[in-house]
């Protein structure tokens, strides 16, 4: 255990046997990701020539929408896979949180992708419904149905890394593309016996939209973390009493939570102590501050500054700005 407290009543403790145990079990965690990623990547290439080729052979504006929708699910894989190798990458003096967060970054591009694909889906559906074109549901069918068992393999083989919102986005991308499938191929019988083309273009529009919601479920998730809020399933009121009932701890300010990416929690604040007590004392409140955080709420990365009562913080929770807001 590694523990420092600095001149200004800054305490940071480290617990290197749990840092190291967390280490190597992520670090699993991340190597078979990056191998079911290589595969889903391997597959989901084969996928979209397939969907290419039997969207032009049948003249289907719903297969060749799935397959610009694969497209982007093969991109959103390379990107997750190139950004999960780059948080690899160790900390560095300039870089000091290390790459974590580009993980975030992939993960909103592929968001903003899915978006724009929506769109241009919805733009050619509107074109086919105001003029309807025949549609080989044959090929159609069998091409979907390739499709459909490709992408159900993929999602669910990335299941148990779905806690990482970078993968869970590549992971939403592939079982969005495998419903798309499974309408298709449910369009493709109803056309192939009743030749109501224009459900061709009316499933392209509802493909549009399963990809457009799936994308702004992750835009909002990016941008909790971007911004440095509060991570989804923590609640701050929560955090403040959990740390306001250890014993000694007379008072909590300036109290922050953030995450640096998916399951990677953090938090700061100031406490105020009894003056009076000794620095053990101290190191004893940080550590149950510490056990308890970990425990009840996942936050693996704890920064205190410990004060007394005869510290002026103005009775605010965030006095951040109070330095920064260009007056004298």
């Amino acid at each position: 255990m590694e523990k420092s407290l600095e001149s200004n009543g800054h305490v940071h403790q480290h617990n290197d046997n749990h840092d190291e145990h967390g280490h190597a079990h992520g670090m699993g965690h991340v190597h078979v990701a990056q191998d079911k990623l290589k595969k889903a990547i391997f597959l989901g290439i084969l996928v979209l020539i397939a969907e290419v080729i039997g969207g032009f052979l049948a003249n289907s504006l719903a297969l060749l929408s799935d397959a610009g929708h694969m497209l982007t699910d093969v991109a959103s894989l390379i990107v997750a896979w190139l950004a999960i190798r780059m948080s690899l990458n160790p900390p560095s003096p300039s870089m000091t949180y290390g790459y974590h967060r580009i993980t975030i970054l992939a993960a909103l591009l592929n968001a903003l992708t899915l978006i724009g694909i929506a769109i241009f889906i919805g733009g050619e559906a509107y074109k086919r419904i105001t003029n309807p074109e025949p549609v080989q549901g044959t090929v159609l069918f069998i091409t979907a149905g390739i499709g459909l068992i490709v992408n159900l393999y993929i999602g669910l083989g990335m299941k148990n890394q779905a806690d990482n919102v970078n993968i869970r986005s590549a992971m939403l991308h592939v079982m969005g593309d495998a419903a798309a499938s499974a309408g298709v191929i449910v369009a493709g019988i109803i056309m192939y016996f009743t030749q109501w083309y224009i459900l061709d273009p009316i499933l392209s529009i509802l493909i549009a939209l399963l990809v457009a919601v799936g994308a702004w479920r992750i835009i909002k998730e990016t941008y909790v973390v971007l911004m440095e809020g509060t991570p989804a399933g923590i609640e701050f009121k929560e955090v403040e009493t959990a740390i306001k009932s250890i014993s000694d701890v007379k008072d909590i300010h300036d109290l922050h939570i953030w995450s640096l990416t998916s399951n990677k929690n953090a938090m700061s604040s100031h406490i105020e102590v009894d003056g009076s007590i000794t620095v053990r004392e101290t190191m004893n409140i940080i550590r149950n501050i510490e056990q308890v955080l970990e425990k009840k709420f996942q936050i693996g990365h704890v920064t205190i500054q410990v004060e007394d009562q005869q510290h002026d913080h103005g009775g605010e929770m965030f006095d951040i700005d109070k330095n920064w807001n260009g007056k004298e």
